[in-house]
């Protein structure tokens, strides 16, 4: 997916997600349920161009890359998860390694599950960050497919498809959070949390302002071409919330690849990586290995000169509640003066 979806992951479904749009366009089929809809149901939202309507709030739900986990995990919702896939590339976020371990792991990666054994889950519910655990062509399990099954699938951050995943705007993870909240019956658990989410930012936004914003290379490493996040996406929305510009601004892409040259002659003042410690079961280059790839790159830049870098985990560069959090340990790292107080 996606998934940083992560950065390889990312390249993957911007190659796959073309094949699973299609099937997202398809309505899913009715649920058959003798029982009334329970109070407040039925309810209907709208997810990749397709109405899901609701009957009951879900019961057995699967998630995918872990954003999605966390999502439903920060709105109380983890005794409905009868499935979710691994994750070991960074911290747990504070509470939720102790849920994450009693929840049954159905996959030993990120992606879900191949097909026969997504289906036999018998999910009435799935929720992921992006359209690659859903490419036929991988041996998943499609949209269409699990919809017909009675396992609806809803997408964050309406990352459908590569053009989609370009015009990703921070408001759209907090439709989300709202769609989640009226899916499971918990809208007033959602209005909270996208309160608080809100006033995070807004929190932000005034100690940053006025401040000039401090010059920021995004990468995930590579002697060249550079791995780097451009002016479209989520990366580039969490680094101007937080008081930045990006130095690739100009990239017309989220996830991509950059010359030498044009990361060189950007003179980046920080360095955001791309934090994750394994994928796909093998071993990544570490964080501070990825910086010392920027800075010898852009060796008389600032940042260079000071040795500045954030590491940040990669599932904060994906939809979900933890990437609005991480707005404000970029604010902070970018602008430690603003948070003295």
């Amino acid at each position: 997916m996606t998934r940083p979806l992560r950065p390889t992951l990312r390249l993957l479904a911007l190659v796959t997600a073309a094949v699973a749009l299609a099937a997202c366009g398809q309505a899913p089929a009715p649920q058959q349920q003798a029982a009334a809809p329970a109070a407040g149901f039925p309810v209907t939202v709208e997810n990749c161009g397709r109405k899901l309507t609701f009957d009951r709030p879900p019961s057995k739900v699967v998630t995918g890359y872990h954003p999605s986990l966390e999502t439903l995990l920060s709105l109380g919702l983890g005794d409905r998860i009868a499935g979710r896939t691994f994750f070991g590339e960074s911290a747990f976020l504070p509470g939720q390694k102790e849920q994450y371990e009693r929840i049954p792991q159905i996959s030993e990666t990120i992606m879900l599950p191949q097909k026969e054994v997504m289906l036999a889950q018998g999910a009435d519910f799935v929720l992921d960050n992006a359209m690659a655990s859903f490419d036929a062509a991988g041996g998943y399990a499609g949209v269409a497919e699990l919809d017909a099954a009675g396992s609806p699938v809803y997408i964050l951050g309406g990352w459908c498809s590569p053009e989609e995943t370009l015009q990703y705007t921070l408001d759209k993870t907090f439709t989300d959070i709202q769609n989640l909240g009226k899916i499971f019956g918990v809208s007033d658990r959602a209005d909270k949390l996208v309160a608080e989410l809100r006033g995070s930012l807004a929190d932000v936004k005034k100690r940053v302002e006025g401040r000039t914003p401090v010059k920021v290379l995004a990468t995930d490493g590579g002697k060249g071409p550079v791995n780097a996040y451009g002016g479209s996406g989520i990366t580039n929305q969490m680094i101007t919330a937080a008081g930045g510009v990006n130095v690739l601004k100009d990239v017309k892409g989220d996830y991509t690849e950059v010359s030498v040259e044009r990361v060189s002659a950007a003179q980046p003042e920080a360095v955001l990586v791309s934090d994750y410690a394994t994928l796909r079961g093998e071993d990544m280059p570490s964080s501070p290995a990825k910086a010392e790839e920027a800075f010898a790159i852009a060796k008389n830049s600032p940042a260079a000169e000071d040795k500045r870098y954030l590491a940040l985990p990669v599932a904060a560069q994906h939809p979900g509640y933890r990437n609005i959090l991480a707005i404000t340990d970029i604010a902070r790292f970018l602008h430690p003066d603003a948070f003295a107080q």
